[in-house]
Protein backbone atom coordinates (compact mmCIF):
# COMPACT_ATOMS: atom_id res chain seq x y z
CA UNK A 1 0.00 0.00 0.00
CA UNK A 2 1.76 3.04 -1.33
CA UNK A 3 1.21 6.65 -0.15
CA UNK A 4 1.92 10.09 -1.40
CA UNK A 5 3.42 12.67 0.62
CA UNK A 6 -0.43 14.66 0.35
CA UNK A 7 -1.86 12.08 1.02
CA UNK A 8 -2.28 9.58 3.62
CA UNK A 9 -3.50 5.89 2.20
CA UNK A 10 -6.66 4.89 4.14
CA UNK A 11 -5.82 1.94 6.82
CA UNK A 12 -8.64 -1.41 6.80
CA UNK A 13 -11.54 1.01 8.66
CA UNK A 14 -11.12 3.95 6.84
CA UNK A 15 -11.63 2.26 3.84
CA UNK A 16 -15.00 0.32 5.04
CA UNK A 17 -16.29 3.68 6.71
CA UNK A 18 -15.81 5.20 3.28
CA UNK A 19 -17.39 2.43 1.21
CA UNK A 20 -20.46 2.20 4.47
CA UNK A 21 -20.69 6.39 3.71
CA UNK A 22 -20.49 6.02 -0.40
CA UNK A 23 -23.33 3.45 -0.26
CA UNK A 24 -25.23 5.49 2.25
CA UNK A 25 -24.97 8.42 0.32
CA UNK A 26 -26.13 6.29 -3.05
CA UNK A 27 -28.93 5.60 -1.53
CA UNK A 28 -29.89 8.84 -0.48
CA UNK A 29 -29.51 10.39 -3.66
CA UNK A 30 -31.53 7.69 -5.25
CA UNK A 31 -34.06 8.11 -2.47
CA UNK A 32 -34.43 12.02 -3.84
CA UNK A 33 -34.90 10.69 -7.37
CA UNK A 34 -37.72 8.76 -6.72
CA UNK A 35 -39.54 11.01 -4.84
CA UNK A 36 -38.87 13.59 -7.00
CA UNK A 37 -40.32 11.65 -10.17
CA UNK A 38 -43.12 10.19 -8.10
CA UNK A 39 -43.80 13.96 -7.10
CA UNK A 40 -43.86 14.84 -10.76
CA UNK A 41 -45.78 11.88 -12.10
CA UNK A 42 -48.54 12.63 -9.35
CA UNK A 43 -48.95 16.00 -10.76
CA UNK A 44 -49.28 14.49 -14.80
CA UNK A 45 -46.02 15.83 -15.41
CA UNK A 46 -44.59 12.67 -17.07
CA UNK A 47 -47.84 11.75 -18.57
CA UNK A 48 -47.51 10.72 -22.32
CA UNK A 49 -49.63 13.24 -23.65
CA UNK A 50 -46.50 15.97 -22.02
CA UNK A 51 -43.88 14.40 -24.38
CA UNK A 52 -46.47 13.96 -27.24
CA UNK A 53 -46.32 17.32 -27.95
CA UNK A 54 -42.73 16.97 -29.58
CA UNK A 55 -44.27 14.57 -32.34
CA UNK A 56 -45.85 18.08 -33.92
CA UNK A 57 -43.65 19.17 -37.14
CA UNK A 58 -44.28 22.55 -36.09
CA UNK A 59 -42.91 22.00 -32.40
CA UNK A 60 -39.93 20.30 -33.99
CA UNK A 61 -39.33 22.69 -36.48
CA UNK A 62 -39.27 25.51 -34.09
CA UNK A 63 -36.52 23.65 -32.16
CA UNK A 64 -34.57 23.56 -35.17
CA UNK A 65 -35.01 27.05 -35.71
CA UNK A 66 -33.66 27.14 -32.20
CA UNK A 67 -30.70 24.94 -32.46
CA UNK A 68 -29.71 26.69 -35.84
CA UNK A 69 -30.00 30.10 -34.28
CA UNK A 70 -27.87 28.96 -30.88
CA UNK A 71 -25.26 27.77 -33.30
CA UNK A 72 -25.58 31.09 -35.27
CA UNK A 73 -24.62 33.17 -32.54
CA UNK A 74 -22.21 31.19 -30.45
CA UNK A 75 -20.07 30.79 -33.92
CA UNK A 76 -20.05 34.73 -33.81
CA UNK A 77 -19.37 34.96 -30.31
CA UNK A 78 -16.46 32.05 -30.61
CA UNK A 79 -14.71 33.86 -33.09
CA UNK A 80 -15.32 37.51 -31.71
CA UNK A 81 -14.08 36.11 -28.19
CA UNK A 82 -11.12 34.65 -29.69
CA UNK A 83 -9.99 37.55 -31.54
CA UNK A 84 -10.88 40.15 -28.96
CA UNK A 85 -8.36 38.04 -26.48
CA UNK A 86 -5.65 37.61 -28.42
CA UNK A 87 -5.89 41.39 -29.06
CA UNK A 88 -6.23 42.09 -25.31
CA UNK A 89 -3.58 39.45 -24.54
CA UNK A 90 -0.81 41.05 -26.62
CA UNK A 91 -1.86 45.09 -25.32
CA UNK A 92 -1.76 44.26 -21.85
CA UNK A 93 1.73 42.69 -22.29
CA UNK A 94 2.93 45.70 -24.37
CA UNK A 95 5.87 47.64 -23.54
CA UNK A 96 3.91 50.83 -23.88
CA UNK A 97 2.04 52.06 -20.46
CA UNK A 98 -0.82 53.54 -21.81
CA UNK A 99 -1.85 50.71 -23.74
CA UNK A 100 -1.24 48.30 -20.88
CA UNK A 101 -3.24 50.20 -18.83
CA UNK A 102 -6.25 50.64 -20.88
CA UNK A 103 -6.18 47.01 -22.06
CA UNK A 104 -5.99 46.28 -17.91
CA UNK A 105 -8.78 48.85 -17.53
CA UNK A 106 -11.49 47.40 -20.23
CA UNK A 107 -10.54 43.79 -19.22
CA UNK A 108 -11.34 44.25 -15.34
CA UNK A 109 -14.34 46.43 -15.96
CA UNK A 110 -15.93 43.86 -18.52
CA UNK A 111 -15.21 40.91 -16.21
CA UNK A 112 -16.50 43.07 -13.50
CA UNK A 113 -19.93 43.70 -15.00
CA UNK A 114 -22.32 40.76 -15.28
CA UNK A 115 -22.95 39.88 -18.84
CA UNK A 116 -26.58 39.97 -18.76
CA UNK A 117 -26.24 43.83 -18.29
CA UNK A 118 -23.87 43.54 -20.88
CA UNK A 119 -26.01 41.86 -23.55
CA UNK A 120 -28.77 44.61 -22.86
CA UNK A 121 -26.56 47.96 -22.78
CA UNK A 122 -25.42 47.06 -26.44
CA UNK A 123 -28.50 45.96 -27.48
CA UNK A 124 -30.60 48.95 -26.43
CA UNK A 125 -27.65 51.77 -26.68
CA UNK A 126 -26.27 50.35 -30.51
CA UNK A 127 -28.13 47.23 -31.98
CA UNK A 128 -31.95 47.46 -31.15
CA UNK A 129 -33.04 46.25 -34.24
CA UNK A 130 -30.39 43.05 -34.54
CA UNK A 131 -30.42 40.88 -31.72
CA UNK A 132 -28.49 38.45 -32.65
CA UNK A 133 -25.34 40.90 -33.21
CA UNK A 134 -26.49 42.49 -29.81
CA UNK A 135 -25.99 38.92 -28.21
CA UNK A 136 -22.77 38.03 -30.26
CA UNK A 137 -20.93 41.16 -29.22
CA UNK A 138 -22.33 41.29 -25.63
CA UNK A 139 -20.86 37.52 -25.45
CA UNK A 140 -17.49 38.67 -26.80
CA UNK A 141 -16.80 41.04 -24.93
CA UNK A 142 -17.02 39.31 -22.24
CA UNK A 143 -15.85 36.14 -23.02
CA UNK A 144 -13.05 38.06 -24.87
CA UNK A 145 -11.73 39.65 -21.97
CA UNK A 146 -11.58 35.93 -19.74
CA UNK A 147 -10.05 34.59 -23.37
CA UNK A 148 -6.99 37.01 -23.08
CA UNK A 149 -6.26 36.48 -19.68
CA UNK A 150 -6.28 32.88 -20.45
CA UNK A 151 -3.35 33.74 -23.17
CA UNK A 152 -1.65 35.79 -20.91
CA UNK A 153 -0.94 33.25 -18.85
CA UNK A 154 -0.06 31.02 -21.18
CA UNK A 155 2.47 33.18 -22.93
CA UNK A 156 4.05 33.64 -19.18
CA UNK A 157 4.16 30.33 -18.71
CA UNK A 158 6.27 29.89 -21.93
CA UNK A 159 10.64 30.03 -20.87
CA UNK A 160 11.34 33.36 -21.57
CA UNK A 161 14.45 31.22 -23.64
CA UNK A 162 11.78 30.92 -26.09
CA UNK A 163 11.30 34.55 -26.69
CA UNK A 164 15.51 35.72 -26.01
CA UNK A 165 16.59 33.25 -28.76
CA UNK A 166 13.99 34.54 -31.26
CA UNK A 167 15.08 38.32 -30.68
CA UNK A 168 19.00 36.68 -31.05
CA UNK A 169 18.08 35.41 -34.31
CA UNK A 170 16.61 38.88 -35.14
CA UNK A 171 13.46 38.28 -35.08
CA UNK A 172 10.55 41.49 -34.67
CA UNK A 173 8.58 41.46 -31.61
CA UNK A 174 5.57 41.16 -33.73
CA UNK A 175 7.21 37.82 -35.45
CA UNK A 176 7.96 36.51 -32.07
CA UNK A 177 4.29 36.88 -30.43
CA UNK A 178 2.46 35.52 -33.39
CA UNK A 179 5.30 32.53 -34.16
CA UNK A 180 6.78 31.73 -30.76
CA UNK A 181 4.67 32.32 -28.03
CA UNK A 182 1.73 32.66 -28.70
CA UNK A 183 1.52 29.07 -30.48
CA UNK A 184 3.11 27.73 -27.42
CA UNK A 185 0.63 29.38 -25.16
CA UNK A 186 -2.23 28.02 -27.25
CA UNK A 187 -1.05 24.74 -27.15
CA UNK A 188 -0.66 24.79 -23.25
CA UNK A 189 -3.72 26.41 -22.89
CA UNK A 190 -6.28 24.36 -25.34
CA UNK A 191 -8.25 23.12 -22.59
CA UNK A 192 -8.83 25.76 -20.55
CA UNK A 193 -9.99 27.71 -23.93
CA UNK A 194 -12.38 25.15 -24.68
CA UNK A 195 -13.87 24.99 -21.25
CA UNK A 196 -14.65 29.17 -21.81
CA UNK A 197 -16.28 28.09 -25.21
CA UNK A 198 -18.55 25.62 -23.69
CA UNK A 199 -19.42 28.80 -21.25
CA UNK A 200 -19.87 30.90 -24.21
CA UNK A 201 -21.92 28.13 -26.11
CA UNK A 202 -24.18 28.00 -22.59
CA UNK A 203 -24.54 31.74 -22.04
CA UNK A 204 -26.44 32.32 -25.43
CA UNK A 205 -29.33 31.01 -23.12
CA UNK A 206 -29.35 34.93 -22.04
CA UNK A 207 -30.49 35.84 -25.47
CA UNK A 208 -34.04 35.87 -23.84
CA UNK A 209 -33.46 39.05 -22.43
CA UNK A 210 -33.55 40.73 -25.98
CA UNK A 211 -35.83 38.38 -27.17
CA UNK A 212 -33.91 36.61 -29.72
CA UNK A 213 -35.01 33.24 -30.50
CA UNK A 214 -32.35 31.09 -29.30
CA UNK A 215 -32.98 27.61 -27.51
CA UNK A 216 -34.00 28.53 -24.30
CA UNK A 217 -36.32 31.60 -25.43
CA UNK A 218 -37.86 29.04 -28.08
CA UNK A 219 -38.42 26.76 -25.16
CA UNK A 220 -40.13 28.97 -22.57
CA UNK A 221 -42.54 29.97 -25.68
CA UNK A 222 -43.62 26.50 -26.27
CA UNK A 223 -44.00 25.19 -22.71
CA UNK A 224 -45.89 28.34 -21.97
CA UNK A 225 -48.16 28.25 -25.17
CA UNK A 226 -49.00 24.50 -25.49
CA UNK A 227 -51.44 23.34 -22.74
CA UNK A 228 -51.97 19.58 -22.49
CA UNK A 229 -54.29 17.74 -20.06
CA UNK A 230 -54.84 21.69 -18.22
CA UNK A 231 -50.90 21.96 -17.66
CA UNK A 232 -48.32 23.10 -19.41
CA UNK A 233 -45.52 21.14 -20.43
CA UNK A 234 -42.82 22.46 -18.63
CA UNK A 235 -40.75 19.44 -17.22
CA UNK A 236 -41.08 17.60 -20.85
CA UNK A 237 -39.84 20.80 -22.44
CA UNK A 238 -37.00 21.63 -19.83
CA UNK A 239 -35.54 17.77 -20.57
CA UNK A 240 -35.58 18.47 -24.02
CA UNK A 241 -33.86 21.14 -24.29
CA UNK A 242 -31.88 20.48 -21.61
CA UNK A 243 -30.60 17.03 -23.29
CA UNK A 244 -30.06 19.00 -26.89
CA UNK A 245 -27.72 21.18 -24.36
CA UNK A 246 -25.52 18.92 -23.25
CA UNK A 247 -25.48 17.16 -26.43
CA UNK A 248 -24.06 20.38 -27.88
CA UNK A 249 -21.72 21.08 -24.82
CA UNK A 250 -20.36 17.30 -25.31
CA UNK A 251 -19.54 17.48 -29.11
CA UNK A 252 -17.73 20.96 -28.63
CA UNK A 253 -15.59 19.11 -25.59
CA UNK A 254 -15.11 16.10 -27.80
CA UNK A 255 -13.81 18.29 -30.77
CA UNK A 256 -11.64 19.63 -27.99
CA UNK A 257 -9.87 16.71 -27.53
CA UNK A 258 -9.80 15.56 -30.87
CA UNK A 259 -8.04 18.48 -31.72
CA UNK A 260 -5.52 18.93 -28.72
CA UNK A 261 -4.62 14.79 -29.33
CA UNK A 262 -4.10 15.55 -32.71
CA UNK A 263 -1.91 18.37 -31.80
CA UNK A 264 0.26 16.60 -29.51
CA UNK A 265 0.97 13.82 -32.04
CA UNK A 266 2.18 16.29 -34.44
CA UNK A 267 5.92 16.10 -35.38
CA UNK A 268 8.30 19.04 -36.49
CA UNK A 269 10.37 16.73 -38.83
CA UNK A 270 13.86 19.00 -37.79
CA UNK A 271 16.80 16.73 -38.00
CA UNK A 272 19.26 17.90 -35.48
CA UNK A 273 22.85 18.32 -36.88
CA UNK A 274 26.34 16.65 -35.35
CA UNK A 275 29.26 18.74 -33.94
CA UNK A 276 30.84 17.58 -37.10
CA UNK A 277 27.99 18.72 -39.61
CA UNK A 278 24.49 17.40 -40.74
CA UNK A 279 23.63 14.02 -40.10
CA UNK A 280 22.66 12.13 -42.86
CA UNK A 281 20.14 9.12 -43.60
CA UNK A 282 22.04 5.91 -43.06
CA UNK A 283 23.63 4.43 -46.24
CA UNK A 284 23.44 7.47 -47.94
CA UNK A 285 27.18 7.97 -48.86
CA UNK A 286 27.92 3.93 -48.83
CA UNK A 287 26.32 0.68 -47.72
CA UNK A 288 23.06 0.50 -46.32
CA UNK A 289 23.24 0.81 -42.95
CA UNK A 290 27.16 1.47 -43.25
CA UNK A 291 29.43 4.16 -42.08
CA UNK A 292 28.77 7.12 -43.66
CA UNK A 293 31.78 7.24 -46.26
CA UNK A 294 32.20 3.49 -46.43
CA UNK A 295 32.05 2.46 -50.51
CA UNK A 296 28.91 1.07 -51.50
CA UNK A 297 28.54 -1.34 -54.08
CA UNK A 298 29.74 -1.02 -57.86
CA UNK A 299 27.33 0.16 -59.67
CA UNK A 300 25.85 -1.74 -62.70
CA UNK A 301 26.64 1.32 -65.16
Amino acid sequence: MSASVLYDAPGPKAVVRNRVYAVVGSLAILALIGVSVMRLADKGHLAPEMWDIFNYAGIRQNIADAVLATLKVFALAAVGSLVLGVVLAIARLSEHRPVRWLATAFIEVFRSIPLLITIYAVWVGFLTDYSMWALAAGLSVYNGCVQAEVLRAGINSVPKGQGEAAYALGMSKTQVMAGVLIPQAVRAMLPTIISQLVVTLKDTSLGFIILYPELLQTARLIASNTQVNGQYPYVSTIAVIGTIYVAMCLLLSALATWIEKRGRRAKTGIVTASPAGPTEAPGALGTPGGPAGAPGPASKE
